[in-house]
């Protein structure tokens, strides 16, 4: 019999209790912050629960990690007290438990309306690394900047490539945007070009969130390495494309990426996506060693973009894309990033890179869409070589249950002119 909550949820709800994401919430602007599942429509404030003494299972009686304003903490205690934080709520909210059900003082005190409170960013990043893990991305973009011949380097094929992002800058869903200003390249023998960003784009991805992670000089390996994800979210890796091309070489992104990253509120936990586990594509060449999966998987999470153009109230899909069209996998991307000894710490993230797929309506930037702005797309009777000032981008993920959805909800944004 499949599970159901006592919360009421309309069909197509991102989070029934197949699911409950973790994210952090405030419910008045000026007030401290608190962790939260999704439940529906509603916010179940765990702060409330753990001081009802509900957490009682070994590992979390007597615990305040749900106490603090992000999930850090939580994070770093590992797999078990997932998995026991998610056996207790998933039975608090299911429709045959009394324990909140019957509990009206309770359940005013713990569930909010969604739509009433304030989400903001659900653990405190320390560090942010994006990867590059998707062959049909890695081989436009190569197409696009060096030609057919050889668009993907050799070197991608044997390590998941990445670089270290700028974790101050990543912001919550619903973040505006602003047009970042930096140097393109130059016309002819004139100076480079200084301005705000002609090619402004998005990048469709998702994030990795890290649990315990390991002490510098140690590694993880890759048949371990589950253990040290919390889960995903939804990640918009906004990208200057000027300013990128002109600076990248020889060390790579910085100013073209650096000014504004946005994720989704919701962390949906491993354990809730391992029912649409799937095969990952055959690596060939077989990787090194130490990249060698027992089980090498990714999932099935089905994911779209859409743009509402400035001024238009209707948005419109440019991209239908999916999680599983990744070549690397989360496992071998951090068991990768540890193999040198780099430490990992609770709350850190790592970018999939663009999940773009093989089809055209698949491709995860308006870079490969139009074809670096040769191909100009279509959009409500508008058209698009990169954004506009005005225009929103909205990014959702879902993988589809057996009469259940277990989503991530919206990833937006929208982009807004440079300060003075």
């Amino acid at each position: 019999m499949a599970l159901k909550s006592f919360i009421q949820l309309y069909p197509d709800s991102h989070f029934p209790i197949q699911n409950l994401p973790y994210g952090a919430f405030k419910p008045q602007l000026t007030a401290p912050a608190r962790l939260a599942v999704a439940i529906g429509d509603y916010v179940l404030d765990l702060s409330e629960i753990a001081k009802a003494g509900l957490f009682h299972g070994p590992i979390l009686t007597g615990s305040d990690c749900f106490l603090q304003p992000t999930l850090n903490k939580f994070l770093a205690l590992g797999r078990p007290a997932w998995k026991e934080a998610r056996a207790t709520l998933q039975n608090l909210l299911s429709s045959t438990e009394p324990t909140l059900r019957d509990n009206a003082d309770l359940r005013q005190k713990s569930l909010l309306p969604m739509s009433k409170v304030e989400m903001v960013l659900p653990m405190e990043i320390g560090d942010y690394t994006d990867f590059f893990s998707s062959m049909h991305h890695a081989k436009n973009c190569g197409t696009i900047f060096r030609g057919p011949q050889n668009p993907i380097p050799p070197n991608w094929f044997h390590l998941p490539i990445a670089y270290h992002g700028r974790a101050s800058s990543i912001v919550i869903s619903g973040t505006n945007i602003i047009r970042p200003r930096g140097q393109g390249y130059p016309t002819g023998d004139t100076p480079p070009y200084f301005g705000p960003s002609l090619k402004l784009d998005f990048e469709l991805e998702m994030a990795a969130v890290v649990g315990p992670g390991n002490e510098l000089g140690k590694t993880i390996d890759v048949n371990e390495a589950a253990d040290h994800i919390f889960g995903l979210v939804l990640m918009n890796d906004w990208s200057a494309r000027d300013i990128q091309a002109w600076e990248y070489v020889p060390l790579g992104p910085f100013l073209g990426k650096s000014f504004g990253t946005t994720i989704s509120p919701w962390i949906v936990t491993l354990d809730a996506l391992e029912p649409f586990a799937c095969d990952a594509p055959k690596q060939d060449p077989h990787p090194l060693p130490y990249l060698a999966e027992k089980t090498s998987k990714n999932y099935d999470i089905a994911l779209e973009v859409q743009i509402k153009p400035s001024g238009q109230k209707d948005s419109s899909v440019v991209t239908r894309s999916n999680f599983k069209n990744l070549y690397w996998t989360l496992t071998q991307q951090l068991a990768h990033h540890t193999i040198n000894g780099c430490n990992l710490r609770p709350g850190d993230l790592l970018g999939t890179g663009t999940i773009s797929g093989p089809e055209p309506d698949s491709l995860g930037c308006f870079l490969e869409l139009t074809w670096n702005g040769q191909k100009p797309l279509s959009l409500n009777g508008t058209t698009r070589k990169f954004l506009e000032d005005g225009d929103e981008v909205i990014f959702s993920g879902c993988c589809k249950g057996d009469g259940y959805n277990v989503g991530f909800g919206t990833c937006t944004g929208k982009v807004v002119p440079p300060r003075d």
